[in-house]
């Protein structure tokens, strides 16, 4: 599984502080969020200047090169694709021009409608230089713009056409503009630091620089940036309730953030120890498979007594983005990513925790691995609820058919796996080890049952992402 991207946005009142070196430094702090491309936008006072390229964050501004992207106020991203491929083309900022000058703009999260909104501008005349539902958003809000001559306003109604999830950070000549969807679905979190206002997808971009973590922005904020900070709300239906993604919480965010006021790595230790309550068991030792899941082993351990170990170690010069055509490599790239430490396996009884299981197919291949190193028995524990349906608010996750829950129960699972014991944390366990009420929470990948609705033309939509 991916997240699509992470996004960071910057102002400084100070007219010659250059900030695209905040932007870079938080950028690489996100950069667990995106392999693919980076790139950042800074605006001068004068022009807007952009860059961007395929890689990671050191290797596209060469270590920190970021000679020509000065100014006091930019935007940066980093991307994992889930709607357009991955080439320059859709690397972000996605850069526009509107009647009084330029945008850029950065996404992170999945328009499910954007298929039919390209259509509708395609009609107009509008081209398209990239395959990304990100320059949709931008022809929608230059359209608007000359309708409005004002871009929160703009805003605003373009908000009304999106089906989906987006947190945005748009520089617009040099305002920053920041927007989050009206449900919460992605994360979007404001620091401050000495006359400079951040934000971010998470707040570790702020430590890393120095700043204080201010506040969430709010669902359906959108906030103007200069010298000084304004904030308007998006209009909402009637019953609009949040619905923030709690793979956030589980996997995707970094432990050290904060997440809509929720301290990732205490949700984690709470998964532990819920999953220890729902489904204790005698065993040796407690082992992550890292990186992902080592909070919630410390959780398991801690509650259950059982020592807590590491039996997998990870080789973390092999991204996320490393796929192998066949099957022969595809289990040579699960050793690449993880060794077994013979000596901590052989004969155990050990307690294997992960985050989640979506194919199945790498627990299977690092099930195999620890029979190869000599484990006696393995209870995997797995620190969400069976995930049975696709998401389509911004993590590449896999079809209905590639789903291994979508059509087998746990035991057929286990039986897959080649494991001693299965054990899912419940719905019930996950939403109080989070600490967010059900109802503002999105769950669809383990209920079906979505926070919008889903555009006629889903099946298309599902078939085309990347």
């Amino acid at each position: 599984m991916q997240d699509k991207c992470g996004i960071v946005g910057a102002y400084s009142n100070n007219k010659t502080h250059n900030i695209s070196r905040e932007i870079y430094y938080g950028l690489y702090a996100l950069q667990h969020r995106g392999q693919e491309s980076a790139g950042i936008s800074a605006h001068n006072g004068a022009e807007m200047r952009t860059y961007r390229g395929m890689g990671l964050v050191c290797d596209v501004f060469n270590n920190g090169n970021l000679v020509g992207l000065d100014g006091n106020v930019g935007i940066g991203h980093v991307r994992y694709s889930t709607t357009g491929k991955s080439q320059i083309q859709n690397s972000q900022p996605f850069i526009g021009k509107f009647d009084l000058g330029t945008i850029a703009i950065a996404h992170n999260g999945d328009i499910i409608n954007s298929s039919e909104l390209r259509r509708e501008l395609e009609k107009e005349g509008r081209e398209f230089q990239s395959s990304t539902d990100s320059e949709v958003i931008c022809h929608l809000l230059t359209r608007e713009y000359s309708q409005t001559q004002n871009m929160v306003e703009s805003i605003k109604q373009v908000s009304k056409k999106l089906i989906g999830s987006y947190s945005l950070v748009l520089l617009v000549n040099d305002d920053l503009m920041v927007v989050r969807d009206p449900i919460g679905i992605k994360p979007l979190a404001m620091g401050q630091s000495e006359g400079t206002t951040i934000v971010a997808s998470e707040t570790v971009a702020f430590d890393v620089v120095g700043a204080e973590y201010v506040r969430d922005v709010e669902p359906g904020e959108i906030l103007v940036i200069n010298d000084q900070i304004n904030s308007f709300k998006i209009p909402q239906n009637p019953g609009t309730k949040r619905a923030h993604c709690m793979f956030e919480y589980v996997y995707f965010a970094r432990p050290d953030s904060i997440i809509d006021g929720r301290i990732v790595y205490n949700v984690r230790l709470n998964i532990g120890h819920a999953l220890y309550n729902e489904h204790p068991v005698d065993a040796d030792v407690v082992m992550p498979v890292p990186d992902s899941a080592i909070t919630a082993a410390i959780g398991y351990s801690r509650a259950s007594g059982i020592p807590y170990g590491e039996g997998l170690i990870k080789n973390r010069y092999i991204g996320r983005t490393f796929i192998m055509p066949t099957q022969e490599e595809r289990e040579t790239s699960v050793k690449l990513k993880m060794n077994p430490i013979r000596s901590e396996l052989e004969g155990k009884s050990i307690v294997l925790v992960d985050d989640s299981i979506v194919r199945g197919t790498t627990s299977k291949s690092l099930v195999d691995v620890l029979r190869e190193a000599g484990v006696g028995e393995i209870h995997l524990r797995i620190g969400s609820p069976p995930i049975i349906s696709p998401c389509y608010y911004g993590i590449a996750m896999a079809t209905y058919k590639e789903l291994i829950a979508s059509d087998k129960n746990v035991e057929k699972i286990r039986k897959t796996l080649g494991v001693d014991s299965l054990g899912y944390l419940s719905i019930d366990s996950l939403v109080k080890s989070i600490g967010i009420k059900r109802d503002e929470l999105c769950l669809g990948c383990l209920t079906g049952e979505y926070p919008t609705e889903l555009p006629v033309d889903i099946d298309e939509y599902e078939s085309c992402r990347c």
